[in-house]
Order: structure tokens, then C-alpha cells, then sequence
């Protein structure tokens, strides 16, 4: 009996992170432990910092605002999970870095929001059962953080060889994105 005890599954839940700190933990777990956010936010700190200081700061206070404003909208959503979304996300922004694209300091505060809006829905729509709004907030503290972190970082680095090294980075982002949609591809023959 007690063995039988000891061997009862927990209840599952797919894609939630659950950390037991309440649900600002949980939104934080969620971005953490969600690559397919992760990645493209990490892009975009790159592409950011890449472009200088000005595109970087607006695009640290943009980021989160829209990606709240996305998740608080997806809240209110059920429907299908778009799947193709992630792997575009991936390859837009590593494209951007792997080419080292020069646009416009507006430009990479249009793609700030645009990330935002539409990686909050998605996360809205996933928060829906758990940590809700307050989940929102936790991935928006971190967001900001990770944002400004590596953003400045690549903004402080001089010598040429190392924005190649950012760029090579662009550049695996880029392959995990075609890695992606040829696994949704493949899942859905």
C-alpha cells in the first residue's frame, strides 16, 4: 500500500511551469524554461545591442509593455496554438543578426513590439489555467532584465571579431528556426 502510495503519478501539466513560489514565479519559470520565447527575446537583445544604445533602450521598455499587452489580451483567448509562429520568430531575428542588418532606430522598436504583442498572446492564451496576469508580470520583470543585460553587453564590445561571434549566434538561431518548421512539417504529415 504505502509502495503503491509512493508510486502515484502526479497530475501532468503540458507546457505550465509550476514552481510553487506563487505565480510571478511561475510567469518567470515560464519564459525561462520556454525556449521558444527565450530564444527570439535573446535575439532581439542581440540585434538591439548590435544597433546601438538609442535602439536598445527603446526597445527594453518596449518589449515588456507590448508583450503585457499581448498576454493580457491572449487571456482572454482560447483557440489553437498557432506552432508556426515560434519557428518565424526564429528566423526573422537571427536572420537580423546573422546579417547585421542596419534599420532604422524605430525599426527595432517596431520589432520590440511587434515580438511582444504576439509572443504575449501566445502567452496569455497558455497562462489562461495558471498564473494569469500576475504570471504576465513575472515574465515582464524578466523580460526587461535579460533585455538589458544582454543588450548592453553587445553594445560595450569592440573588437571586430567579436560581432562576428554575435553574428554566428544570429546565424544558429536561424538553423533552430528551419530545424523547427521542419519538425512541425514532419509532425503534421
Amino acid at each position: 500500500m504505502v509502495l503503491s502510495l509512493l508510486l502515484w503519478p502526479s497530475p501532468a501539466a503540458a507546457h505550465l511551469v509550476t514552481t510553487g513560489l506563487g505565480p510571478v514565479y511561475d510567469g518567470i519559470g515560464h519564459l525561462l524554461l520556454t525556449p521558444e520565447d527565450l530564444i527570439p527575446v535573446l535575439a532581439l537583445a542581440l540585434f538591439a545591442g548590435m544597433r546601438g544604445a538609442e535602439p536598445g533602450r527603446r526597445a527594453l521598455f518596449f518589449l515588456p509593455l507590448a508583450w503585457l499587452a499581448g498576454g493580457m489580451i491572449g487571456l482572454r483567448f482560447e483557440g489553437l496554438p498557432m506552432v508556426y509562429i515560434p519557428a518565424l520568430s526564429f528566423l526573422i531575428l537571427g536572420a537580423l543578426v546573422a546579417a547585421d542588418l542596419r534599420i532604422p532606430a524605430n525599426g527595432v522598436s517596431i520589432l520590440a513590439v511587434m515580438l511582444g504583442l504576439v509572443h504575449g498572446f501566445l502567452n496569455g492564451m497558455a497562462l489562461q489555467q495558471g498564473a494569469g496576469a500576475l504570471g504576465l508580470i513575472g515574465i515582464m520583470a524578466t523580460l526587461f532584465v535579460l533585455f538589458a543585460i544582454i543588450s548592453s553587453y553587445i553594445i560595450t564590445l569592440k573588437q571586430p571579431w567579436t560581432r562576428i561571434v554575435v553574428r554566428v549566434t544570429g546565424s544558429w538561431v536561424v538553423a533552430s528556426g528551419i530545424l523547427m518548421i521542419g519538425w512541425l512539417i514532419r509532425g503534421s504529415s
